[in-house]
């Protein structure tokens, strides 16, 4: 059964290595909140030193105002563990990120706020961007069969751990994935006092 993770267009970040301090710069950090981060994503590549838009960065080119997939290479979210980074790139309103390898750290911060990360091989991740050369995508992710849509009956596949596709399609972040297990939890607590009675 078909189920839509997501649907929109494709913004086509052709760049290796983007490191968080890339995603978000160390100045906007300072704040705790979740909130207003969006103006700060990739703000040294889409600003100029005048503080006037880039033409030149892929995000302030027109024909990608609005993109909510992200397509970009190998090693995204490399660098320091900022949480502030999907929460910039949320927040601009991508809610899914397509590239060949992720950092660890990075890619566990963005599962945990809800968003998908999809890692393709490098021939994949090369027909994707040959795709997107031929003008602006509007592709589908579905979650519960494992495929991007691409239009025209076009799909690609897609693998990914099970345990964080569920909490994906129930909308869930691992605190609430874990609270579906209180009865087991509960289980095995009394089951431990009850062999280890003089731990309490």
């Amino acid at each position: 059964m078909s189920q839509i993770f997501a649907k929109g267009l494709v913004c086509p970040l052709d760049k290796n290595n983007v490191d968080t301090d890339q995603i978000i710069p160390k100045q906007f950090l300072t704040s705790v909140s979740r909130d207003g981060f969006a103006e700060a994503l990739f703000f040294d590549w889409r600003y100029q030193a005048d503080g006037s838009a880039n033409p030149e960065f892929i995000l302030n080119e027109p024909q990608y105002q609005g993109a909510s997939i992200l397509l970009t290479r190998t090693n995204f979210g490399c660098g320091s563990s900022r949480e502030h980074a999907p929460w910039a790139i949320q927040q601009y309103g991508f809610n899914v990120i397509i590239a060949e390898s992720f950092a660890d750290i990075f890619f566990n911060n963005s599962v945990n706020n809800g968003m998908l990360l999809i890692s393709l091989s490098a021939s994949n991740i090369e027909f994707l961007f040959n795709r997107c050369k031929q003008g602006p995508q509007q592709w589908q992710i579905d979650l519960a069969n494992q495929e991007i849509l691409l239009g025209n009956n076009a799909a690609v596949g897609f693998a990914m751990d099970q345990d964080v596709k569920q909490r994906l399609l129930s909308g869930l972040d691992f605190i609430g994935a874990s609270e579906t297990l209180s009865p087991q939890i509960g289980q095995y607590e009394a089951a431990r006092k009850q062999a280890t009675p003089w731990l309490g």
